[in-house]
């Protein structure tokens, strides 16, 4: 397999991240694939496996101090959400846990939705997963609350703030947005959408799921009251986690058991935490601050540098695939936001209407990973004329080299040109 980010495909790229040594910490990449499917899910490298393996192996108990089991367990969730706050700017006593974004968005929705009125107003992007467009819809439908639609812009792909600002007014409650779209890549501008909507009196939750994957975050700087992320997206395990001020946390009443704590963060986290999960998110967080080991300062500090550098080797690997895809006849690429993640959004007219998932399966059989849908980014998907079957994505992770690049673009050159494998 191809190696690191230089010209030649191996070692440090001049800016101190290093792709080959990265891969050589993942030990699903032995099994040969190159993976474009990141969006979806990452690969996991060894010190977070071994994080969630040596935590089951470990005594647990419910979480106190006064066994060492209760100490074990209450030092895991702890230390968790300092990583977690350090990787998003955020403050440690208001990350809240859960079984994944969608499940957290979900019980935040029913929680704000108690404080709304008949009348007052949503408003909804058709930019969004739909994990942070349906629980919203339903969440005003149950209160008669009203929903409004934030289009974008289906030639260019970007959401802008007017396209939003014309949807707020006085009734205005909530703002939901993406950081990063899962299916095009446009990074809208949030930090503007959120000052809009704070002039309104508004929130804003901000879905970071895919931006947190690819760039440094600060939930301040974006202006985002309620941020929701997914370690299994950069390179944790399978969790999901919410960050807001404490301050706004003390203000809402979750549902939840009776004899369940009511402090802050713990009182929105339903039933027992997966501690060996927080453990390997608490490991996924570290290994990201180490990918450029000559960064130095605290933890948030060296995971800005490494998340900076994370990006400047996508980037640079995109512009490889655009350019190359500019030479295919056939191919229309449709992510084209002037910012956006390094996630691209393929289709095949000349192909017919399974073109995309043909794309796919040809793909996997030369063991490139690239798979088509809609990937939940149903509103997404029906706006740009792919209805309910989507297209096909191409997602680059940290771990995404030049050799992977190769075999991409070779692949979709030979399903072009008409080969049967």
């Amino acid at each position: 397999m191809g190696g690191g980010g230089s010209s030649d495909g191996s070692g440090d790229d001049g800016s101190g991240y290093d792709v080959g040594a990265v891969r050589a910490r993942f030990p699903a990449l032995r099994a040969g694939a190159a993976h474009f499917d990141g969006p979806g899910g990452s690969q996991v490298p060894d010190a977070v496996a071994d994080a969630v393996a040596a935590t089951l192996v470990s005594p647990l108990a419910n979480r106190g101090r006064v066994t060492a089991a209760e100490r074990a367990a209450d030092d895991v969730v702890l230390a968790a959400r300092a990583a977690v706050a350090d990787l998003l700017g955020a403050d440690p006593g208001g990350i809240v846990f859960g079984r994944s974004m969608t499940e957290l968005t979900f019980a935040m929705a029913r929680t704000l939705a108690a404080t709304w009125r008949p009348g007052d107003e949503v408003i909804v992007t058709r930019l969004d997963h739909d994990a942070n467009v349906r629980p919203w819809c339903l969440a005003a439908e149950a209160v008669g609350a009203v929903v409004r639609w934030a289009d974008f812009h289906p030639r260019t792909a970007e959401l802008t703030v007017a396209d939003v600002a014309q949807q707020l007014s006085s009734r205005t409650r909530l703002v939901a947005v993406t950081g990063a779209s899962n299916l095009l890549g446009t990074r809208p501008p949030v930090d503007l959408i959120a000052a809009a909507a704070h002039e309104r009196g508004a929130l804003v939750f901000v879905d970071g799921v895919h931006l947190t994957a690819h760039a440094p975050v600060d939930v301040a700087a974006l202006g985002a009251d309620l941020y929701a992320c997914s370690p299994y997206k950069f390179l944790g395990p399978h969790c999901g986690a919410l960050a807001a001020a404490p301050a706004l946390l003390e203000t809402l009443t979750p549902q939840k058991l009776l004899p369940s704590s009511d402090a802050v963060p713990e009182r929105f986290e339903l039933g027992t935490l997966p501690y060996e999960l927080l453990a390997g998110t608490t490991a996924a967080v570290d290994f990201l601050a180490g990918l450029v080991p000559q960064a130095t300062g605290t933890r948030r500090e060296r995971l800005t540098a490494s998340m900076t550098a994370v990006e400047r080797h996508e980037d640079r690997l995109r512009h490889r695939i655009e350019d190359g895809l500019a030479e295919l006849p056939g191919v229309v690429v449709h992510s084209r936001a002037a910012r956006r993640t390094p996630t691209l959004l393929l289709s095949f007219p000349d192909r017919g209407p399974d073109g995309c998932q043909e794309a796919y399966r040809f793909l996997a059989g030369r063991g490139v990973n690239a798979p088509a849908g809609t990937f939940y980014a149903l509103e997404a998907s029906r706006r740009l004329g792919f209805g309910d079957a989507g297209a096909l994505r191409v997602g680059l992770a940290p771990y995404t080299d030049d050799g992977d690049v190769d075999r991409l673009l070779v692949g979709l050159a030979a399903f072009l040109s008409g080969a049967t494998g």
